[in-house]
């Protein structure tokens, strides 16, 4: 098609932004006259700042009725030729077709998180590929973009840089990696328990020293991990997303389960180890190849069933089993350099 006027639609979370950014750059590369606008929830703005494949972030005001109309009377303003959705959720197939949007591509039933959405799409695709990277190339290149290497076009300023900075002084910390014990459902997450335990024993072996990245309502999570590390300093640092880039682009190494951080520090290129139970490390793990994931298949069920307790596949992981993948990861890091 003729250079165009599309709209992408991923409102969140962290990592599922994350994953499409190089859908974002193939449509770029393919049609680089095109407007391409992005709607998003306003958390997740500065994922997006920057961003040189984006001609606009629109924001989903959420707070109110009032709000979404002022939305999709913006989105129908700009008289999009195309739009795009990689969440396949009803609010999110609902935009594009309030929006009178013409041609609006999203994922068949059976791959949609909420089958029922498809029903708004003009187009629907089963994804191709092993990874969620894979799948939303798959609904641009229906749009027409060409397939390019994948990119991650994040940016961190340089306020981001100084927070950071004074963090760690104050911590008296130079090289560090991050430990990330959070999730958005706990049955993926790794106790942070064993967290603390992997920091003991790294410290212990190697003198090395780790910091500890919460979130908003994760303080339990901050104080059980500690208690684990016992007497080794595992730090906690509390950042917001522009710092929390900056944090995981030092970092030696990151280890986190399958959440937002996790896949954040591997599109910035910090060696990370991700750690998985009821969700599919091929469709779900770091996209670099050279980062690893470590899950133990005999006992993992695969569900992405959201369950509020650690999941028996999680609990099978020891710190050991962690130990040997950051070690592996470290050695293709040096020999990649």
């Amino acid at each position: 098609m003729a250079e165009g006027r599309f709209l992408l639609v991923r409102l969140g979370s962290l990592g599922d932004i994350v994953h499409a950014l190089p859908a974002a750059a193939a449509l770029r590369d393919t049609f680089p006259g095109a407007r391409v606008d992005w709607v998003v929830d306003a958390k997740w703005t500065r994922l997006l700042e920057g961003n040189p494949d984006i001609s606009e972030v629109i924001v989903l005001d959420r707070k109110s009725a009032g709000g979404i109309r002022t939305t999709v009377k913006k989105l129908r303003a700009a008289e999009y030729t195309c739009a795009i959705d990689f969440q396949a959720l009803y609010k999110s197939a609902l935009l594009p077709f309030l929006a009178r949007v013409p041609r609006r591509i999203g994922f068949q039933s059976s791959y949609a998180r909420e089958g029922l959405a498809a029903l708004l799409y003009t187009e629907v695709l089963n994804p191709r590929g092993p990874h969620k990277v894979e799948h939303n190339l798959t609904l641009v290149e229906r749009a027409g973009a060409q397939s390019s290497q994948p990119r991650f076009p994040l940016t961190i300023g340089p306020e981001d840089e100084e927070i950071v900075s004074r963090k760690l002084d104050t911590q008296g910390l130079k090289e560090f990696y991050v430990l990330n014990p959070g999730g958005g459902w706990r049955s993926k997450c790794w106790p942070p328990e064993r967290y603390g335990e992997l920091h003991r024993s790294l410290y212990a072996a190697r003198g090395w020293r780790g910091v500890l990245t919460v979130g908003p309502g994760e303080s339990q999570l901050a104080e059980a991990a500690k208690r684990a590390a016992g007497e080794s300093p595992l730090a906690v640092i509390d950042v917001g997303l522009g710092p929390l880039m900056a944090l995981l682009r030092r970092a030696k190494f990151v280890v986190s389960a399958d959440t937002g951080p996790l896949h954040l520090a591997s599109a910035m290129g910090a060696p990370s180890i991700g750690l998985f139970g009821p969700t599919d490390p091929c469709r779900n793990g770091p996209f670099s190849p050279d980062d690893a994931s470590v899950r133990n298949p005999a006992v993992s069920v695969t569900t992405y069933r959201r369950g509020k307790d650690f999941d028996p596949a999680m609990l099978s992981i020891g710190t050991e089993q962690v130990v040997k993948a950051i070690d592996e990861r470290l050695a293709r890091a040096r020999r990649g350099t």
